[in-house]
């Protein structure tokens, strides 16, 4: 079983603020002899839809000295998770969940929605000092 980020339980939190429920914590994925662990799924109800929607989400802290070694890593584990989801689940949808700070700074820099846009990353925004979803960019 891997390690929790170091904001697991602060994203796990305002996940479920915005009315999410958490339903594995980790997610194992299995596929053909792989295994592997991205941080949560949940899911919700929308009403208007009357439908669930599932979500598996990474967490990524973005604290090391090296962002861009860190967004590589993390860059390669979604396309990973979303590529086997897609084979598994195809009706989950794959989140990168990045705090706030990051995501106004780093996450900001051209090269880096370059590569969002391009590879089409789900991104969940928290504040994690008031463990609240701020924006989900899609």
């Amino acid at each position: 079983m891997p390690a929790k980020d170091t904001y697991h339980d602060g994203f796990r939190t305002a996940l479920t603020k915005d009315g999410w429920q958490i339903i594995r914590d980790p997610y194992t994925i299995r596929y053909q002899g792989l295994k592997l662990f991205a941080d949560l799924a949940g899911k919700k109800l929308f009403s208007a839809q009357k439908e669930d929607i599932n979500i598996v989400v990474e967490i990524k802290s973005f604290l090391s000295l090296s962002l861009i070694h860190e967004f590589q890593c993390a860059l390669g584990q979604y396309i990973l998770y979303r590529t086997l989801l897609k084979q598994l689940h195809p009706e989950y949808l794959l989140y990168l969940a990045i705090e706030q700070e990051a995501y106004e700074t780093f996450f900001q820099m051209k090269g880096i929605q370059l590569v969002i846009q391009e590879y089409k990353i789900l991104l969940i925004v928290i504040n994690i000092i008031d463990e609240e979803v701020v924006e989900w960019v899609s």
